[in-house]
């Protein structure tokens, strides 16, 4: 896994968490942190959260890689 496969990864659990706050207890930890959702910092969060989950899109259809054991030889 490459490293923007790990960090658009990390960012779509991030978004995940922030989502179950909201459904389940109907605070945004996002906007706590960073001022609001209409701070310049929310909004930039949000913003690479939502390109991390269609980068992540692509990540869903990649075929696996398929390992050939080897032979052993005597």
């Amino acid at each position: 896994m490459s490293g923007l496969q790990r960090f658009a990864l990390a960012l779509v659990i991030i978004g995940a968490i922030n989502w179950g706050l909201i459904g389940f207890f109907q605070f945004d930890l996002v906007a706590a942190i960073f001022g609001g959702q209409d701070s310049i910092l929310s909004r930039i969060i949000y913003s690479l959260v939502g390109l991390s989950g269609l980068y992540s899109l692509s990540l869903l259809f990649k075929p696996d890689r398929e390992v050939v054991p080897e032979t052993s030889r005597t």
